[in-house]
């Protein structure tokens, strides 16, 4: 698939699901520009699973990290809004997502993940008997994240494989180091974090901070 950095995130409705049981479309580039907030979408392959939990527990405790970067934080997967909300009913010593409170979206057609090509099909094969395509794969999201700025383009994605979850501070530092190019116009180097020295973008400044690093 190409890659999305530095482009629109697509404008598509997808239905959605909030803590409070209510259904609802949500459009991920609407969200970012319509607010002038950056978003964080993360998909992950299923509800009522391992590690999937650990990520959304994870998410929805650094929430007011993320506010303080201006951000929405939005989750995502294949399943449908009805497991969406038994999930969130659960509580979390039944491995429930119970208290989490961000939107997650409901891609059950597979519309947005398809367009995003973030499906876990192997293989696709056409059935001359039945004229049907047979697909090879569980047909569910690897870990994919997107980054996405206050005018809607994505500046950062990323794709795990399922079993290997996210770490939560990596994505709130790249957004630290987003919002630092976006306000100071400076880059910034390997293990750049908030606070740090960054570099004005020459190749000067560049000599000398490799000199002195």
């Amino acid at each position: 698939m190409a890659t999305l950095v530095g482009k629109k995130f697509p404008n598509l409705n997808v239905d959605a699901m909030n803590e409070m049981g209510d259904t609802f479309k949500l459009n991920v580039l609407e969200e970012a520009v319509k607010n002038n907030k950056k978003v964080l979408l993360f998909w992950y392959p299923k509800d009522f699973t391992f590690v999937c939990p650990t990520e959304l527990h994870a998410f929805q405790s650094a929430l007011s990290e993320f506010e303080k970067r201006n951000t929405i934080v939005i989750g995502a997967s294949c399943d449908t809004p009805e497991v969406h909300f038994a999930w969130l009913s659960t509580s979390k010593e039944n491995g429930g997502i119970e208290g989490v409170t961000y939107p997650i979206l409901a891609d059950s057609n597979r519309n947005l993940s398809s367009i995003l090509g973030i499906l876990d099909i192997t293989n696709e094969t056409f059935d001359e008997i039945t004229q049907t395509i047979q697909v090879e794969g569980d047909n569910v999201t690897y870990r994919a994240t997107y980054l996405i700025d206050e005018e809607g383009t994505v500046f950062h994605e990323g794709i795990n494989h399922m079993p290997v979850g996210r770490n939560v501070n990596e994505i709130l530092r790249l957004i630290d180091a987003y919002s630092h190019v976006q306000k100071n116009g400076e880059v910034c180097p390997a293990n750049w974090e908030e606070g740090k020295t960054a570099m004005a973008p020459n190749a000067k400044e560049t000599a000398a901070y490799l000199a002195t690093h």
